[in-house]
């Protein structure tokens, strides 16, 4: 009988998603439920009806997802519907079963910003996996073949109504608060799925782009690419250099550049991921 393999990189998606499902619903019941700070999408809709009605939250987001996934079944298409699924089912499950756990904090602010900086670190676990929460993203995602929006026009103009929601409901600290949430939340998510590691790219326009480029490449331990171009002014052509760098490195390329054309024109730019040799190795995403 044939052994069913399960390729690594499966196992390592489900086991993100799950861990990150977890984290967020931990800090729900932690930080944002006990200090009624208001969330975005569709989380937020189930927590302001438990402020209201004392609805479960991990049925009420079950709940309201369920025809948001019958009318994205087709557009987000089958992995990123499955994934999601995951997500939602886990985050449900994991809020019905974490509500035992203590408040970690009674000031409002300390839970925004502590709340926010949880549910980042989960919701960017979620997403360097590829998964998701569902709720509005994918209402976002339908609307967007129909309308002339982006996505994330979309689910900033669904946080907005809920924002205002709380505020009208509740009180406006209440709305306040949870745009810190939500501010502190979305940096976070950033910084798990790029990682503090920034590196610099370089675009440098010298006469002497064969000497720079050799030294670069020798002495610095990075790759150099050349791009034919033609000077506007001068109409004369020109080879230059590009080269991805960390920030460690980029004083020793700005003293190579120097050293050999100090009249060298040099751009330098923030790049949030970088993928290949010598970088980041592929691992399947």
């Amino acid at each position: 009988m044939k052994k069913i393999r399960i390729p690594w990189y499966f196992i390592q998606r489900f086991l993100g998603i799950v861990m990150g499902a977890v984290i967020v619903a931990i800090s729900i019941n932690t930080f944002i439920l006990p200090n009624h700070i208001a969330d975005g999408g569709v989380t937020g809709i189930a927590i302001i009806l438990y402020y209201i009605f004392q609805w479960d939250v991990g049925l009420a987001v079950f709940i309201l997802n369920i025809p948001l996934f019958i009318l994205g079944y087709k557009a987000v298409g089958k992995q990123l519907f499955y994934w999601s699924i995951l997500g939602v089912g886990i985050m449900s499950v994991s809020l019905r079963f974490t509500q035992f756990l203590e408040p970690l904090t009674t000031n409002t602010l300390l839970a925004a910003v502590f709340g926010g900086v949880i549910t980042g670190i989960g919701m960017g676990i979620i997403f360097r996996c590829r998964g998701s929460l569902g709720g509005t993203d994918i209402l976002a995602i339908v609307l967007n073949k129909k309308t002339q929006m982006s996505v994330g026009q979309i689910i900033l103009i669904f946080d907005a109504f809920i924002f205002i929601a709380a505020a009208v409901i509740f009180n406006p600290e209440t709305a306040m608060y949870a745009m810190i949430y939500m501010f502190i939340a979305a940096k976070v998510i950033d910084l798990v799925q790029v990682g503090l590691d920034y590196n610099k790219s370089v675009l440098i326009v010298t006469e002497k782009p064969d000497a720079i480029a050799a030294e670069i490449i020798g002495c610095v331990n990075r790759g150099a690419t050349f791009f034919h171009a033609e000077g506007a002014f001068s109409n004369t052509p020109k080879k230059v250099i590009y080269s991805v760098i960390n920030r460690a490195q980029l004083t020793q390329v700005k003293e190579i550049v120097h050293r050999h054309d100090p009249d060298a024109f040099v751009s330098i730019g923030d790049v949030s991921e970088v993928v290949g040799e010598g970088f980041t190795p592929w691992k399947g995403h």
